[in-house]
C-alpha cells in the first residue's frame, strides 16, 4: 500500500519548482571501478576474517526537470574472499532489484590471486524462481572463486525517489575497510537526518555541484557485528543512517512527511462512507459472524470468520469496492484494512489501526517520521487492550507476530472536531501478551512401582499462548499423516524414544489459537532413561522435561539480550516409589537462581522437591517476564537460563 498510495505525493512535492534540471544527467554518470587491481594489504586485526569488504559505496541522486522527479542509485562493492565458507556464501551476486527496472548499468568480476580477471556484465545473469513468494530473482553465477580473491560488482539503476524515509546500514557481520554514502539532492529543498549507534555525522557541501547539495558520511574500518548471539536483535544495533525529504524552498513546505498527515490521509481514506452495494455486502457478511457478549470474544470471531473466508495476499490485485471483496474471496493490504475497519464500523467496535515495523528488520522511530517504517498493520481495541494483526492467517487476537511488539507503533484513532471525524496520530508503545498468557504446564507421573528398570512415565503438557500457537495451527494445514508425524517427533523432546504407549492432543486447530492451550497427553516406557549399576538404578529423571537450551558464550557478549516474547513454565514431577526403596542425589533438586532488572525480579529458574513415603513431587518455576535484559546483567540471564539445562542432567540413585 505504501509503494501504491503514498508516493504518488511525490510529484505534488515538487510541483512548484522553478530551476529546470535535466533528469537524465546525473553528477555520478561516468564513475567506474578502477582499472588497476594490485594485491590487497588487509590490516592485521581482520586477517582471521572469513571475509572483508574492502570498499562500499552508495551514491543517491535526486534529480527533477520540472515535469518529473527520478533518482539514481549506484552500488559499489569489493569482497576479499578469505575462507571456504565464504567461497561458498558468495558464489552468487543476486541482483537487489528487478531487470524490468531502469538499469543503466550491472556488472561483476572476480580477481584471482593471480592477478586474472573474470568479468561478467548483463548477459551472465541467470534466473530462478522463488515459488513460495512467486517471485523471478536475477544472478551472476561466480566460478573460479579462491581464498585471496576479490568479488566486485557495480551497479547503477533510475527509480522512483524514496523521500519518505529510507534506511542505509553501514555495518555488516563482516568488517568494512573503506565505506561511504552520498546523497545529491536539488539546492531548494532540504534534506532531514538521524545517525544511529555511533555512526559519524554526515558533511554538507553546497558549492561542489552546481545547484545541487551533496550530503556525504564516510566511515573507515568499521567492525564487524557478528550476528551469532542468540537472544539478540542485531538490526537495532547496526551503525547505520536514516534521510527524507523535509522541505521545500520553493513552496515553503515544510516536514513534508510526518505521522500527521500519514493519520489523516489514512484515516480519510478507509473511513469513508461505503457505496450502497458495498455496505450491503459488509451487512450480510456481519450476519454469518456468530455473535457473542464477550468483546474479546466477538472480535476472535470476526478475525476468524475474515481469515477463513477470504484469503489476504499483498500482491493480489486491488478490488474496485468492498463489494469485490467479499464476492471474490481475495484482499490485499488496502482491501484487507477496508474490510476490517467497515466490519468493525457495522459492528460498533471501536479500534485504532496502528502501523509498525518488524522490529528485527527496521526499528520504529517515533522521533523520525520515516514511512518506511509503517510498513505492518495492526489494529488496537481501547476497550479490552488487546491487539489484532489483520494479514497474519494463523494469529488469533490476543496474539500477534512478536516481531510487532515491544516497540512504538503509529496508533490512528478518530477524533471530532466541530461534528467531523478526523483521524489523528498517537505514538504509543505496542505492548505484547504476557505470561499470563503465553505459560507452559508440566504434570508428569513417573510410576516406579511395577518394575525399577522400566517405569510407566505419563505427562501431560500444556502450551498456552506464543507456545501453543507453536502447535495449533499445523492440524490445519497438514494433512492426518503429516500432522502424526510431526507429534510423533515433538514426543521424541521429551521420551528419548521413537516408541511410545500412547499419545492424544487436545485444543489443536485454528479454531483454538488464542482461546485456549494447546495440550498433548503422553504415556511411554522410560527403560531408557534408567540404568542399572550395581545394586543401584540411575534415572535420568532431568530428561523427562524436554531438552533445554544450554545457553554458552564463549566471546564476550555484544549485544543486550532480547527474547520474542513474555513465558513462564510451571512443572510438577511425581515419582512413585515401591516399598522399600530409597532414593539418593535429591538434593540435587534445589536450584535458585533469579535476576533483578529495576529493582524487580524479571528472570527466574526455582526448584525444589518434598518427600513423602513412597513418593516424591519436584515443582520447578521458570519464567522470562520482560523482553529486554541488560547487557551489563548478561551473566545473571545466562544463568537462569542454563539452570534449565542443569536440571535436563539430574540424576537420582534408586536403591531398594
Amino acid at each position: 500500500m505504501k509503494n501504491t498510495f503514498l508516493k504518488t505525493i511525490l510529484f505534488f512535492v515538487f510541483i512548484s519548482m522553478s530551476t529546470r534540471l535535466t533528469a537524465q544527467d546525473y553528477t555520478f554518470k561516468n564513475y567506474d571501478w578502477e582499472s588497476k587491481t594490485g594485491a590487497v594489504d588487509i590490516p592485521e586485526k581482520y586477517k582471521n576474517e572469513t571475509e572483508i569488504i574492502l570498499d562500499r559505496h552508495i551514491k543517491v541522486e535526486i534529480n527533477a526537470d520540472g515535469k518529473e522527479v527520478a533518482q539514481f542509485y549506484l552500488y559499489h562493492e569489493k569482497i576479499y574472499i578469505n575462507s571456504d565458507d565464504a567461497i561458498e556464501r558468495n558464489n552468487r551476486i543476486y541482483i537487489p532489484f528487478n531487470m524490468n527496472e531502469s538499469v543503466i548499468e550491472t556488472k561483476a568480476r572476480v580477481i584471482l590471486k593471480n592477478g586474472k580477471v573474470i568479468k561478467l556484465d548483463k548477459k551472465d545473469i541467470k534466473e530462478e524462481v522463488d515459488e513460495e513468494r512467486g517471485l523471478k530473482l536475477n544472478y551472476f553465477a561466480l566460478t573460479g572463486i579462491e581464498k585471496g580473491a576479490i568479488i566486485e560488482q557495480l551497479f547503477v539503476i533510475r527509480e522512483v525517489p524514496e523521500l519518505d524515509g529510507k534506511t542505509i546500514k553501514m555495518q555488516e557481520e563482516y568488517p568494512i575497510l573503506n565505506s561511504s554514502f552520498e546523497l545529491v539532492y536539488p539546492s531548494f529543498v532540504n534534506f532531514k537526518t538521524k545517525c544511529y549507534n555511533g555512526l559519524s555525522e554526515p558533511v554538507i557541501d553546497e558549492k561542489k555541484f552546481d545547484k545541487k547539495t551533496l550530503l556525504t558520511i564516510t566511515e573507515k574500518e568499521i567492525p564487524a557485528l557478528h550476528d551469532d548471539e542468540k537472544y539478540a536483535n542485531w538490526n537495532a544495533h547496526l551503525k547505520m543512517f536514516r534521510y527524507k525529504l523535509y522541505e521545500n524552498y520553493n513552496n515553503g513546505a515544510k516536514n513534508i512527511y510526518n505521522y500527521k498527515k500519514f493519520a489523516t490521509n489514512i484515516y480519510e481514506r478507509f473511513n469513508g462512507e461505503l457505496d450502497k452495494k458495498s455496505q450491503k455486502a459488509v451487512d450480510d457478511f456481519c450476519k454469518t459472524i456468530p455473535t457473542s457478549n464477550d468483546p474479546q470474544e466477538m472480535i476472535w470471531n470476526i478475525e476468524n470468520k475474515i481469515k477463513k473466508t477470504i484469503p489476504y495476499n499483498r500482491y493480489f490485485d486491488t478490488k474496485e469496492t468492498l463489494a469485490e471483496v467479499i464476492k471474490s474471496k481475495q484482499a490485499n493490504q488496502s482491501d484487507i484494512l477496508s474490510l476490517y475497519i467497515a466490519v468493525f464500523r457495522t459492528l460498533n467496535i471501536e479500534s485504532n489501526t496502528v502501523f509498525t515495523s518488524n522490529r528485527y528488520k527496521s526499528i520504529f522511530d517515533g522521533e523520525f517520521e520515516s514511512y518506511e517504517s509503517l510498513s505492518d498493520i495492526l489494529f488496537y481495541f481501547p476497550a479490552i487492550d488487546k491487539y489484532l494483526c489483520p494479514t497474519e492467517i494463523e494469529y488469533r487476537i490476543p496474539l500477534i507476530p512478536n516481531y510487532l511488539a515491544n516497540q512504538d507503533g503509529l496508533f490512528i484513532k478518530p477524533k471530532e472536531f466541530g461534528g467531523v471525524k478526523m483521524g489523528i496520530g498517537e505514538i504509543k508503545f505496542i505492548q505484547i501478551p504476557g505470561t499470563d498468557i503465553t505459560h507452559d504446564v508440566m504434570e508428569i507421573t513417573v510410576d516406579f512401582t511395577q518394575d525399577l528398570q522400566n517405569p510407566i512415565i505419563k505427562s501431560k503438557m500444556s502450551y498456552g499462548g506464543y507456545s501453543g500457537i507453536n502447535f495449533q495451527p499445523i492440524k490445519d494445514f497438514a494433512d492426518a499423516d503429516q500432522y502424526k508425524e510431526v507429534l510423533k517427533n515433538v514426543a521424541e523432546n521429551y521420551t528419548s524414544q521413537k516408541e511410545y504407549k500412547s499419545l492424544t492432543t487436545e485444543n489443536d486447530g485454528l479454531d483454538y489459537v488464542g482461546k485456549k492451550p494447546f495440550i498433548m497427553n503422553l504415556e511411554y516406557e522410560g527403560k531408557d532413561l534408567v540404568q542399572k549399576a550395581g545394586d543401584s538404578y540411575l534415572f535420568s529423571v532431568g530428561k523427562i522435561i524436554g531438552a533445554q537450551m544450554e545457553f554458552y558464550q564463549e566471546t564476550k557478549r555484544v549485544l543486550p539480550v532480547e527474547i520474542d516474547y513474555p513465558h513462564s513454565y510451571f512443572r510438577t514431577i511425581k515419582i512413585l516409589l515401591p516399598e522399600g526403596v530409597t532414593v539418593k542425589n535429591l538434593e540435587k533438586f534445589n536450584l535458585n537462581f533469579k535476576m533483578d532488572v529495576g529493582g524487580k525480579t524479571e528472570a527466574v529458574f526455582v526448584s525444589s522437591y518434598k518427600s513423602g513415603k513412597n513418593e516424591i513431587t519436584v515443582e520447578n518455576t521458570e519464567y522470562y517476564k520482560i523482553m529486554n535484559y541488560p547487557l551489563e546483567q548478561f551473566e545473571e540471564y545466562k544463568a537462569v537460563i542454563n539452570a534449565a539445562a542443569d536440571f535436563n542432567k539430574i540424576v537420582i540413585i534408586l536403591n531398594k
